[in-house]
């Protein structure tokens, strides 16, 4: 049996192992019969390993510890912590769905329907003001300005001139910060039920007078017909009976 484990074509180590077991034969240690198998047995599986992985190293494949052919450059996952990670679908195609049904990420909105509790006050934040609670939140309007004056409202007037309705008209410019712009009421008034009809014109005087003491003083009233004097030379250029009216 010697003789033959022998004559098998060892390489490197497995000539060296070989010529260590003779050895020990010739000093009188006897070798049992079942390590010689073992050794013939490896010796053979290592012979076919390397005729595999020779015969397709021309093909770009690897041959793995378990003699299962791979291609090259996979990575072959070496423990199953690493498969339980991998958060890639296993069928290789998502569903196409949003993750966490589109609640998730930054900058959302949540799901939809999502109805979100008053959010209390922490009173142990460092950030807590004892004044905080006692405050008292009041919508600012800004004040406007000459442009922005008329194109509010031309169409509140307009309006006027068809449901003849004053009150309804002194409600929405008290909604309104006029500021300094308050004597030019009557101004843009007049303006328009100059073009208008007679109708009109009436119904500009009975405005006029339900405003004043309300949304414009004396004061305005005045100085707004002072204003409209200056401005008569430009008010005849679109309505020539102007002065007369």
């Amino acid at each position: 049996e010697l003789e033959n484990l022998s004559d098998a074509p060892f390489s490197g180590d497995e000539e060296n192992g070989g010529s260590e077991e003779r050895k020990t034969e010739i000093n009188g240690n006897s070798i049992p019969a079942t390590s010689i198998t073992e050794a013939k047995i490896n010796a053979k599986a290592k012979r076919r390993l390397r005729k595999n992985s020779s015969r397709d190293s021309g093909r770009g494949d690897s041959v793995s510890e378990n003699g299962e052919t791979l291609k090259t450059g996979v990575v072959v996952p070496t423990s199953p912590k690493g498969k339980l990670l991998d958060r890639r679908s296993r069928s290789g195609k998502g569903r196409g769905l949003p993750k966490k049904g589109g609640a998730g990420g930054k900058g959302v909105w949540g799901t939809p329907g999502q109805v979100y509790d008053v959010e209390e006050v922490d009173i142990k934040d460092p950030n807590y003001d004892d004044d905080q609670e006692n405050c008292v939140y009041e919508t600012v309007v800004l004040p406007l300005d000459e442009r922005a004056f008329e194109k509010t409202l031309t169409p509140i007037i307009q309006e006027y001139f068809e449901h003849g309705d004053t009150n309804e008209v002194s409600e929405m410019l008290k909604d309104l910060n006029l500021g300094e712009m308050k004597y030019s009421v009557p101004v843009l008034a007049v303006s328009l039920a100059l073009e208008g009809k007679a109708s009109h014109r009436e119904m500009t005087s009975k405005l006029i007078t339900d405003l004043c003491g309300t949304v414009v003083s004396k004061t305005d009233v005045e100085k707004s017909f002072d204003r409209l004097l200056k401005e008569l030379p430009e008010l005849v250029l679109d309505s020539p009976r102007a002065p007369q009216v």
